[in-house]
């Protein structure tokens, strides 16, 4: 039995340490790869940076416009995805079974299954319809890209929501109840703070997958050397795609270099997402437990 539970827990330990030291080996791979580069030539290129930043000036040889539309698709998306996937999510935890609920159930199921590949297309296909029906003059752009990343992302909001506020204990529920409050009431001052982790989770998972997607940018609206967008409908830059282009067309030496830089700010773009999400439900946290 003591052969048997120590295996056991060298197993977990090993285990649990692998996600570490992956990490930690990407982390260094890149930093050797990539760290030579990085400094405002990477960013800006020729051009002045104040500038490159407020559009002044086009940026060709800078990863600026990429880190601008990286953000503005993961802005777009969590619009889009963060706000339905609460609701979604309330619904199938907190309203009465019904084959409506089931549905709305398997659809979400069956989102969350669904390659990346075939959003694009989705909204690829969405121009067409578009084009021969009501906007003969609609086209692919930061918009439609944001869009398709947000359904793309929402079955991670629906989950964690629904997951979180089901795992709360039913004390909660009847303290609700005890206090006077309505169920919508309940659900908002109570389940929902009591639920914040779980949904902060949710929501991180959803800007990580956002930030880092390809396939369904491709189809949607991202080119290269498109610089900063002027409005939604136009098309954009992004990091994943400047990476991907750098990684399978560089030309010399120090091209691939600058596609290992941009994986680095990929990296700390997202970490710094990820740090501001954590920050943003502390703060909560903190409001409601004085409230």
């Amino acid at each position: 039995m003591k052969a048997g539970y120590r295996l056991f827990t060298s197993f977990c330990w090993v285990s649990a340490l692998l996600p570490v030291a992956g990490v930690c080996g990407l982390i260094a791979f890149l930093l050797r790869q990539g760290w030579d580069v990085l400094g405002l030539k990477l960013f800006f290129g020729d051009t002045p940076p104040l500038d490159a930043i407020f559009g002044f000036a086009p940026v060709w040889d800078g990863i600026w416009p990429a880190c601008f539309g990286t953000l503005a698709v993961i802005a777009l998306a969590g619009l889009t995805a963060i706000p339905l996937g609460l609701f979604c999510g309330i619904h199938l935890s907190e309203f009465p079974r019904s084959r409506f609920t089931g549905l709305l159930d398997f659809c979400v199921n069956l989102l969350a299954g669904m390659p990346s590949i075939l959003m694009g297309l989705f909204g690829f296909a969405l121009i067409l319809f578009l084009r021969h029906t009501l906007m003969p003059n609609a086209s692919t752009g930061l918009l439609l890209s944001g869009f398709c990343m947000g359904l793309l992302i929402l079955p991670y909001m629906v989950k964690a929501t629904q997951s979180s506020l089901a795992g709360l204990p039913d004390d909660l529920r009847l303290m609700g109840a005890g206090l006077g409050f309505s169920k919508s009431q309940a659900i908002r001052h109570i389940l929902l703070p009591s639920a914040g982790r779980g949904i902060m989770g949710g929501v991180v998972l959803s800007i990580g997958r956002a930030a880092e997607d390809t396939a369904v940018i491709m189809l949607t609206g991202v080119v290269a050397n498109a610089g900063l967008p002027r409005g939604l409908f136009d098309n954009y830059e992004a990091l994943p795609f400047f990476i991907y282009t750098m990684a399978a067309e560089y030309q010399s030496p120090e091209e691939l270099q600058r596609g290992f830089g941009a994986a680095l700010v990929l990296l700390a773009l997202t970490t710094g997402l990820f740090l501001a999400a954590h920050g943003l439900h502390n703060a909560m946290e903190k409001r409601w437990k004085r409230g």
